[in-house]
């Protein structure tokens, strides 16, 4: 069996490949009882005295690497930062390595770093550590970069990917689809009029604005497989069932004009700039109106709650329902 594009595009045959590859082995996944690789969570911590130190790490080969609305160094920062942040962690500092190839244009990295910084700012994130490798020309298709991240919260305070309990109400904080869509209609160049960018941001401010409004009992960064995958990984984690409501789904009318014309599901296309959260019930309405006053989720909304069952089902607008199934892998390769 050989590694094919799939493997690294999210969803059901990228979790085959962990599974069974690369968690069997690995020996020691936890470090002092903390949250480790085998919880597959955007994130992994460290307990340390009064508080836990939280990491993730992750790597960009975004095709092509300035698309509308960001860039590779854009991506690579709020990336990894919002691992971080969907963990309930603050995010304090990301280390930066690139992989470049034999003759890039300097002004080109110079953008991109600029980028990157730009980003970290927004959540007075610092780069403090990097490495910077070249390779021959035709060697690697010209850059790829690998960030690190770390944050911190209080001891037994992380917020899993696997905690939704039945009656809790589901939001997203914002229209899904975006960023995979924007970028595919830009890559594949079909001539499409629009003005539709990537969403892809820091959401620390929404995650820390959400967490002051009340109880979030799961989060998770909805990226490659998209809305599709991510409440599919929550539900089955959690051993509930979801129900989402079609219609409360916020999707921007260029997404769907170009996702019918590309017959592609936006709920299985990657987000870059969303967090998709579990609240208690009695919280949900305060949360969301903390959401929707910060920069990045006035589009946000709740879209469902959790359920008795193992299936994530969608109520149509005809007052049926369907099964939202994982993605195989996501739709467009090289989203991030």
């Amino acid at each position: 069996m050989k590694i094919g594009m799939n493997h690294g595009a999210g969803g059901e045959v990228m979790g085959n490949l962990i599974s069974k590859t690369v968690l069997d082995n690995v020996t020691k996944k936890i470090v002092n009882n903390g949250i480790g690789l085998d919880s597959l969570d955007d994130g992994a911590t460290i307990p340390i005295g009064d508080y836990e130190i939280v990491i993730t790490t992750d790597g960009h080969t975004i095709d092509p690497l300035f698309f509308p609305g960001g860039d590779i160094g854009r991506i690579s920062a709020a990336g990894t930062i919002n691992d971080i942040s969907v963990m309930g962690a603050k995010p304090l500092a990301i280390t930066n390595a690139m992989i470049i190839q034999e003759g890039f244009d300097i002004e080109d990295l110079d953008k991109i770093m600029k980028s990157m910084d730009k980003t970290c700012q927004e959540v007075d994130v610092g780069i403090i550590a990097g490495d910077t490798k070249v390779m021959e020309q035709g060697k690697i298709d010209k850059m790829v970069v690998v960030t690190t991240g770390i944050g911190i919260i209080e001891k037994g305070k992380a917020i899993r990917d696997s905690t939704l309990s039945v009656g809790d109400k589901i939001i997203i904080s914002g229209s899904v689809g975006d960023h995979g869509m924007s970028l595919m209609s830009f890559r594949e160049g079909f001539g499409f009029e629009t003005d539709l960018q990537s969403d892809v941001a820091p959401v620390w401010s929404i995650v820390e604005a959400a967490m002051n409004a009340g109880t979030v009992t799961a989060m998770k960064d909805p990226t490659r497989g998209g809305l599709a995958n991510a409440i599919n990984e929550m539900a089955n984690k959690s051993k509930v069932g979801v129900m989402l409501n079609d219609e409360a789904i916020p999707v921007k009318k260029q997404v769907k004009a170009v996702s019918e014309m590309l017959g592609i599901d936006p709920y299985e296309v990657a987000n870059e700039g969303k967090v998709l959260m579990g609240v208690k019930a009695e919280d949900a309405d305060n949360i969301l109106e903390a959401i929707q006053k910060t920069k990045y989720g006035k589009d946000a909304a709740i879209i469902g709650e959790v359920i008795e069952g193992n299936r994530v089902l969608v109520e149509t607008p005809i007052g049926g329902t369907r099964i939202l199934e994982a993605p195989i892998a996501d739709p467009v390769p090289r989203v991030c």
